[in-house]
């Protein structure tokens, strides 16, 4: 459609507005959810040292055939103390440190103990080695346990912990501000008959886990003059505002945002629902106009206000990843624009909503995904693939 830019350009076009904030560091524990803008490199090697995967006795595997002489114990945190030697086995627990001279861990269940003796009672251990975590199995001395630009999840935190590292590089939280604007809107608990505003709750929520900074602007009436001196005053690493993005006599935010300085970088994408998204910048500041609608206000904040958040955060991917599912009913042909179809996943298949109206924000509350629809994809039946994006 002329004039209309499609989503993935005007994805990279919103990241190139912005610049990666500072980074600063911190203990560990409070890196959960953000991005490491250094690698998290290991100071330990883990196992330190070759160690029992299982419950039994450490021996030398070439000694398997024979009875052989119990002569002491290892124990998580409580290693035997000297060396074994032919004829020899030391009772030993999971994660407990292998006795030197041992290289074998038969499990208990094929092990007849007897007094100070134990003999094998099974098939025992096939090959050298079997049963024992060699040392650096996991990870050794300096290799890298989490990329710069990866995410700390619980398990990356785990793994960083385990490697010796209490602190580490995260982003500085990234200053958003949020404005919500129309005469229309008010506080939701008011009385009347004004609408309730309900986008800077969302993008709050869609921001939650980030590591953002919101800097709530409130409701902004449908004033030139007034919006102007609020975008103009607005210091923050990205602006986002939502409402009065299109083309109505109403719509004033984009002259606002030109008279308080902000350069415009596009205006209008070719997607459903959002297509009135503009995106700007004023100096260092990213600026993205959302449209009012609060669905299309959701799709477009997930594609765009989202991903640049993590991106000025250090995320080395920030936009959400698409996978497979099986449609569970027919999709007709879709336009020129790509489609955001609301959807819920049941039963391994994947079904969209049946009335698509963008004003039907009950109908987004309910859905799990969104399918996603290339421009001229043509008709879809049940039991065809379609990529999602995944919502709840």
């Amino acid at each position: 459609m002329s004039g209309l830019l499609p989503v993935a350009e005007a994805q990279a076009r919103v990241l190139a507005l912005g610049t990666p904030v500072p980074s600063i560091e911190v203990p560990l524990a409070e890196a959960l959810g953000r991005w490491a803008t250094a690698p998290v490199i290991a100071r330990r090697t883990q196992p330190a040292q070759a160690v029992s995967a299982m419950d039994g006795y450490a021996l030398r595997f070439d000694d398997l055939s024979r009875p052989l002489r119990v002569v002491g114990e290892s124990a998580a945190g409580a290693p035997f103390g000297g060396a074994i030697g032919p004829g020899d086995a030391v009772r030993i627990f999971t994660g407990a440190v292998m006795p030197e001279g041992s290289d074998t861990v038969l499990v208990q269940e094929e092990a007849r103990r007897s007094g100070d003796h134990v003999a094998l009672d099974g098939d025992g251990p096939s090959y050298r080695g079997r049963n024992v975590r060699a040392r650096g199995l996991d990870f050794s001395e300096g290799d890298i346990l989490v990329a710069r630009g990866e995410r700390f999840t619980a398990a990356r935190l785990a793994v960083s912990a385990t490697g010796g590292v209490a602190h580490v590089a995260i982003a500085r939280p990234v200053r958003v501000a949020v404005a919500a604007t129309g005469d229309e809107l008010a506080e939701p608990g008011t009385s009347g008959e004004a609408l309730p505003e309900s986008n800077r709750l969302l993008l709050r929520a869609l921001l939650a886990g980030t590591g953002a900074e919101i800097v709530d602007m409130g409701i902004l009436p449908d004033r030139l003059d007034v919006l102007t001196a609020a975008f103009a005053a607005v210091e923050a690493d990205l602006l986002v505002t939502t409402g009065g993005a299109s083309v109505g006599d109403h719509d004033l935010v984009r002259p606002a945002l030109a008279a308080a300085g902000v350069a415009l970088d596009f205006w209008r994408i070719a997607l459903r629902p959002g297509k009135p998204m503009l995106a700007g910048r004023r100096e260092a500041m990213a600026v993205v106009g959302l449209p009012g609608n609060p669905v299309s206000a959701f799709v477009t904040a997930l594609l765009f206000v989202r991903p640049l958040v993590a991106h000025l955060a250090g995320a080395a991917a920030p936009f959400p990843a698409t996978t497979a599912a099986i449609l569970g009913e027919d999709l007709p042909a879709n336009g020129e624009r790509t489609d955001y179809l609301r959807a819920e996943l049941r039963d391994g298949r994947v079904r969209a909503s049946t009335i698509q109206d963008s004003s039907m924000l009950r109908t987004l509350a309910r859905s799990t995904c969104l399918i996603v629809r290339a421009p001229h994809a043509p008709a879809a039946r049940a039991g065809d693939a379609a990529d999602i994006l995944t919502i709840a």
